[in-house]
């Protein structure tokens, strides 16, 4: 039995169920994705300059949704935009800016998310947040970023209850730190698997042997497959998975977008490699990226020495070379991976608007994990 293993089965249940909700829960309860180190908060806010805001809705049975923001630095992104790149495994979605993101390989405004038909108002908000910065009173162009996946399982979605007031305040409240999962902004109303969804984060940091760069990660999860942790497909044991008949009653299609951050210095060209990584986590934790399913990542880079500052000029760049690009696709893989992990075991049951969306049973889960693998 291996040593993660051993972990795993040590670890009494009741407490291991009592750490649904918690911060980096995954790893708190011995799964542990891959051989590379996580940063010390395992978040996407373990990449220096990177701030992630939350807005959650929560009314009643019928209303469950929210805003995640994520910010790549502290300053005026319009005028140092950050190079990045965006890569769609499957295109059943709306990710409003990605046109813009393809031809320019930049960003210059907050990240958002949020459900399928609040884009409109988060794109509000991302506009009205950057002609408000100072230095930007000249501004007649924003390209806003915002990602949706579809909880109308859970939220009554049809009633738009995200107001631009709301998607402002998740950008404005955005900072370091420890980042919050599962039913939190934008992964309130999410389902994932057949199991509550939500939003999670994780990184890995580098060895000094191989560049020292840290590699952050965020998901919303809400998407279906045949659930797989760790290489064990859990989905089954559970009684749960696409293509089962309860599965498809409950029509698993769904969404998943993956935002991937960086402070290694790379070219808007080597981010759209890294993101296509980040699909690599995605297919481990089950997904067939169903015809349904809106799939997206988004990359960026948070080094200095390569922000696209206004009125600078043209700078030298250091760009990381395509033969050290190796180490940064195995963090991504990584932590996209155990980011969905840490979103769906922080997550809580929700009694919504279309029924009730049970958390993944910790208790049962962690069993699974402890039993020898078949060949």
């Amino acid at each position: 039995m291996s040593k993660k293993i051993m972990a795993i089965a040590a670890l009494p249940i009741a407490l291991a169920a009592g750490l649904a909700g918690a911060s980096d829960v995954a790893r708190r309860s011995g799964i542990v994705i891959g051989i590379l180190s996580p940063g010390p908060l395992n978040a996407i806010t373990d990449v220096p300059g990177v701030r992630v805001g939350h807005v959650t809705i929560e009314r009643g049975k019928d209303v469950h949704t929210g805003v995640t923001a994520v910010l790549p630095h502290g300053g005026n992104l319009f005028r140092e935009k950050v190079p990045a790149a965006i890569v769609v495994a499957n295109g059943f979605g709306k990710f409003a800016g990605s046109t813009q993101i393809e031809e320019l390989g930049e960003i210059e405004a907050p990240i958002l998310l949020t459900n399928t038909l609040s884009v409109a108002e988060a794109m509000a908000a991302s506009v009205e947040w950057t002609l408000a910065q100072p230095g930007n009173e000249d501004v007649r162009s924003v390209n806003a970023v915002v990602g949706e996946t579809n909880d109308g399982m859970l939220n009554d979605i049809r009633g738009r209850h995200v107001r631009i007031a709301d998607a402002r305040r998740a950008i404005e409240t955005a900072a370091a730190g420890a980042v919050a999962e599962g039913n939190v902004g934008a992964g309130t109303g999410t389902v994932a698997f057949g199991w509550k969804g939500g939003i999670g984060s994780a990184s890995r940091r580098l060895p000094a042997s191989l560049g020292g760069w840290t590699v952050g990660v965020l998901v919303q999860a809400n998407y279906g497959g045949v659930l797989t942790i760790d290489g064990t497909a859990v989905g089954p044991a559970l009684g749960r998975y696409d293509f089962q008949r309860e599965i498809e009653e409950r029509r698993a299609d769904g969404s998943v977008i993956v935002v991937v951050a960086t402070d290694a210095p790379l070219s808007d060209r080597n981010l759209r490699r890294l993101a296509a990584r980040a699909f690599a986590g995605i297919a481990r934790t089950g997904s067939s990226f169903s015809n349904g399913s809106g799939d997206y990542a988004v990359a960026f880079s948070t080094a200095a020495s390569v922000r696209r500052k206004a009125g600078t000029a043209i700078p030298m760049l250091a760009d990381l070379p395509n033969g050290a690009m190796s180490p940064a696709f195995q963090a991504a893989a990584e932590a996209t991976e155990e980011a969905v992990l840490n979103a769906m075991l922080s997550a809580r049951t929700t009694v919504g608007h279309h029924g009730t969306v049970e958390a993944l049973p910790l208790d049962r889960v962690l069993p699974l994990l402890a039993k020898p693998r078949s060949r």
